[in-house]
């Protein structure tokens, strides 16, 4: 039993299916746990062991059996526990075919949360989860939390399960994916003393479907609270903000209004009802949006029970994630903004509106069906033209010549920013924001941002 009631499962003996190593180690944690607690793990993967080399060279120290290249309905049906990378679709056969056999299929989310006894903080939303899930440990660390930050921003928290008392935070970002593939009756995770929404904008439709789906598979989140639970909502988002919570309270947050009783920003202040948690004039994160992401933080950081003064001191020292909106200096007479962590049009058009001076913008990848308009009108009004590069810059292509934006086509990164000095005028500014997902030549956003950065000019030493 852990702090709040939770039960850790009972793993010792039993049979169970790890699906989905991937390439780069995605199900190492979650298998090294299984066998930790004395599971008998089986893991497969379609992926053949030449491909897997890497993953599997991590595992060699462990006792498991391997089934790659394919997946045997055996593995799955016979099973005690299967569990499912985030990637695996519900909807997956294999996955149908163990529930229909009564194997409970379950996730490492769904372990992390059954098994800790941290008091948790979930995130999520489109936009901006990393960074509110990145500023809340901050927050709560310079308030002398102990604090684990995880989760789908890159790193498991199943190794932290013995380390972290019930004093302790952990604070998870959760994805769309690990949400929707919660258990139906899983019911709410005892543990979790925070959660926020962010917000919901259109992406990864491919998986959901629609925008309605999608967002059915965020609102799960509400699923994991309890009566203690505080949720902190974005009041502005047209979806998000119509949300009703059942169990627990509700702060809805709001950067442009709110009444009284909200986490709002006023007068330059961040605050809370009567309490000011800080200045905004002393965020030094680079972007307006991150005003919205900071008070999400500050409402989760207070809800756990950071004092508002050490809050407030502790604002000036939050410092940004890689690759979003990040001033890398001057380089061939202009400087350079990288939001390589944009994948979808909505992103880059939120960079766009925080930066002043026009700008050429690098624009590519592997396009998502999703709309384009407002990106290039937003491109348009603002004077700025563009490159396309990648798998998709031949369709994306019609949609900035009717809009009337400026436009060069690339097939590679490095290609892109030869075009983009070429294109730039007197005063212009580069911006890295893709607009389209990585998988057209690179294994995620962070490669990508990397292969730019590694074709830039020679950095000018620019004086202040």
């Amino acid at each position: 039993m852990n702090a709040r009631g939770g039960t850790r499962r009972e793993l010792a003996g039993k049979r169970a299916t790890v699906m989905g190593l991937g390439l780069f180690g995605g199900g190492l944690e979650v298998t090294r746990h299984l066998v930790g607690r004395g599971a008998r793990v089986t893991v497969t993967d379609l992926r053949p062991r030449e491909k897997l080399a890497e993953s599997l060279a991590r595992l060699a120290d462990l006792d498991v059996e391997l089934v790659l290249g394919e997946h045997r309905v055996r593995d799955f049906v016979d099973a005690d526990l299967v569990i499912a990378n985030p990637a695996v679709p519900p909807s997956n056969e294999f996955v149908v075919a163990a529930r229909r056999a009564g194997v409970p299929v379950s996730s490492e989310l769904v372990l992390f949360l059954e098994a800790t006894r941290a008091r948790v903080v979930l995130v999520t939303g489109t936009q901006g989860k990393s960074s509110t899930s990145n500023s809340t440990a901050k927050l709560l660390g310079a308030c002398s939390f102990t604090v684990e930050l995880g989760g789908n921003i890159g790193r498991s928290l199943l190794a932290t399960l013995d380390e972290l008392d019930e004093e302790a935070v952990a604070v998870v970002e959760i994805s769309s994916y690990q949400l929707e593939a919660l258990p139906e009756r899983m019911g709410s995770a005892p543990n979790v003393a925070a959660l926020c929404c962010t917000n919901v904008l259109a992406d990864h439709l491919e998986r959901h479907g629609t925008l309605d789906a999608y967002e059915a598979a965020k609102r799960r989140i509400l699923e994991l609270a309890d009566e203690r639970t505080v949720s902190v909502l974005n009041g502005e988002d047209p979806r998000v903000g119509g949300w009703s919570v059942p169990r627990g309270a509700t702060w809805r947050y709001f950067a442009t209004r709110g009444g009284a009783h909200e986490l709002r920003i006023e007068a330059g202040l961040f605050r809370r009802g009567d309490e000011v948690l800080g200045r905004v004039a002393e965020l030094r994160l680079p972007g307006t949006y991150q005003r919205e992401n900071t008070l999400a933080a500050l409402g989760l950081a207070r809800a756990l029970g950071a004092s508002p003064e050490r809050l407030a001191a502790a604002i000036p020292e939050l410092v940004g994630l890689e690759h979003r909106e990040e001033d890398l200096g001057v380089f061939g007479g202009k400087r350079v903004w990288d939001n390589g962590v944009s994948t979808t049009p909505d992103s880059t058009v939120a960079v766009l509106r925080s930066l002043a001076r026009p700008l050429v913008v690098l624009i590519g990848g592997q396009k998502k069906e999703l709309p384009l308009e407002e990106l290039v009108e937003e491109l348009r009004a603002r004077g700025g033209r563009a490159v396309l590069f990648g798998g998709s810059r031949n369709e994306l292509a019609p949609a900035f010549e009717r809009g009337g934006v400026e436009f060069a086509v690339a097939t590679t990164v490095e290609d892109a920013v030869r075009e983009a000095w070429k294109l730039a005028r007197d005063g212009d500014e580069i911006l890295f924001s893709p607009a389209c997902a990585s998988f057209d030549a690179y294994r995620n956003f962070k490669d990508r941002a990397r292969a730019f950065r590694a074709a830039l000019p020679l950095r000018e030493e620019v004086s202040a």
